[in-house]
């Protein structure tokens, strides 16, 4: 069965000229991407969330909090059921063993690699025809968005 397309958002490419809207709209069609890509043994937030620990070996529940702004019961909920499916172990802190500390498994780590392969080929999709330096500059504006919106704390 093909997969149905969620149209709700999508009133055309940002038409008034809405920077974060066309941004929006365009993550909203890379998830879609992704979706149709996955292996359907992770969601999109559960692979953002072995990233995180891929990143950051043995860092904690609270620090993936803190990074992502998500709620952390969604976040408790999320990290259990990588637990549950073995994807990310589980280390009490040598100081604080109330504390755990959270690393991907093996198998976490060929999992994330396939979806970093996706997201490499989604990427290359997404410049198709861009020049070397058109791909510096669209790096360089959003780089300034994000400075810019950093800055409005």
């Amino acid at each position: 069965m093909e997969k149905q397309v969620d149209h709700v958002n999508q009133s055309g490419f940002a038409p008034d000229g809405d920077v974060l809207e066309a941004i929006h709209e365009l993550m909203h069609r890379v998830r879609h991407r992704q979706q149709d890509a996955a292996t359907g043994e992770l969601s999109p937030m559960e692979a953002r969330v072995l990233g995180f620990f891929a990143r950051h070996p043995g860092a904690t529940q609270s620090a993936l909090a803190a990074h992502s702004g998500r709620d952390k019961g969604q976040l408790a909920r999320l990290v259990g059921g990588l637990r549950e499916k073995g994807l990310l172990q589980a280390q009490p802190d040598e100081e604080d063993r109330r504390v755990m500390r959270l690393s991907l498994s093996e198998p976490a780590q060929g999992l994330l690699a396939q979806v970093r392969r996706q997201r490499k080929r989604l990427s290359a999709a997404a410049v198709q025809g861009f020049s070397a330096e058109e791909r510096a500059q669209l790096m360089a504006l959003l780089t300034r968005i994000r400075a810019n919106l950093d800055a409005g704390r």
